[in-house]
């Protein structure tokens, strides 16, 4: 359960960071508001998922989930740059997630 709040924590700083570009620097109302309402969740499902697994691999899988899905999103829907070296970056990124989700290192 813990780890599944941690992906889920993972999703929200993705929401987060895109709505912190589309906020233009906090001058637009609507992305700001939720890229509070993303912030606060996603911290808030880390925090409980850190009562129960250590601090080192669930920071990892949270900052990797964020990173890959924003790049991804990037991609999709932002016009950011396509290449293949950014692609293998996070096809590493999320290897390495999975690799430390599977690591076991909850209590």
């Amino acid at each position: 359960m813990a780890w599944l709040l941690v992906v889920v924590a993972g999703l929200l700083e993705t929401g987060f960071a895109i709505c912190l570009k589309l906020s233009h620097g906090f001058t637009r109302l609507w992305p700001t508001i939720a890229f509070a309402c993303f912030a606060i969740g996603s911290f808030g499902l880390l925090t409980l998922a850190l009562r129960r697994l250590d601090v080192g691999p669930a920071y990892a899988v949270w900052t990797g989930i964020g990173a890959a899905g924003t790049a991804i999103y990037g991609m999709v829907f932002l016009g950011d740059l396509v290449s293949t070296l950014k692609i293998v970056s996070i096809t590493l990124v999320i290897v390495g997630v999975i690799g430390l989700q599977l690591s076991g290192s909850s209590h």
